[in-house]
């Protein structure tokens, strides 16, 4: 999401799809460009299409309340993340890299309308998530909420030693900018254990 001309492909996906806000068209075969803006629109997928979605310096850009035109109270962040479990299949993986609270880089972009900090998962996972007092009606398991700095601080296919010597330094220093969120679908119905239909 929010992918530019190049999506990142953090699980070494054959074929990827990339959804942005503009047109953006790629030359190579296996990689497929849709146009859709995610504050207003669905992703435009069918359910359990996916086996992985990822969101690199993205969600912070989602606001989480806006008014329509009628007045109402619309939660764009919320929808979204009901959009990624709808698309992801039962046990499809959720990895997300963004500025969090209180480094700088979560609030100078003035772009930036969606702080995050490193509980703002609780809304989306475990047995009762807080989500669902505003609409939140998927449910993700957490592989992982880790504290990172920058893009270079996680990727789910692993941490070389040369990074983890960084991210040890920096966090002495105080300079984990980023939050990563590594999550999985849970797909199944908390009475019966057995798949929900989305």
């Amino acid at each position: 999401m929010g992918c530019g001309k190049f999506p990142r492909n953090p699980y070494l996906s054959e074929e990827l799809y990339g959804v942005d806000s503009r047109a953006l068209h790629s030359d190579a075969p296996n990689v497929h460009l849709l146009q859709a803006d995610l504050v207003s629109q669905p992703l435009p997928f069918e359910d359990g299409f996916f086996d992985s979605v990822s969101a690199y310096d993205f969600l912070e850009h989602i606001p989480r309340v806006i008014v329509d035109r009628e007045g109402q109270s619309v939660f764009p962040f919320i929808r979204l993340m009901n959009e990624i479990w709808r698309v992801l299949r039962h046990d499809g993986a959720f990895f997300a890299l963004t500025p969090c609270y209180p480094a700088p880089e979560a609030f100078q972009d003035p772009t930036h309308v969606n702080i995050i900090t490193d509980r703002t998962h609780e809304y989306f996972s475990g047995p009762s998530p807080v989500g669902r007092m505003y609409g939140f009606e998927g449910n993700f398991n957490v592989r992982s909420v880790e504290r990172v700095y920058g893009e270079w601080g996680k990727n789910p296919a692993g941490v070389d030693k040369n990074d983890r010597m960084k991210r040890l330094r920096r966090a002495v220093r105080g300079k984990l900018t980023h939050v990563a969120w590594e999550f999985v679908a849970n797909k199944t119905s908390p009475a019966t254990g057995e798949s929900r239909p989305r």
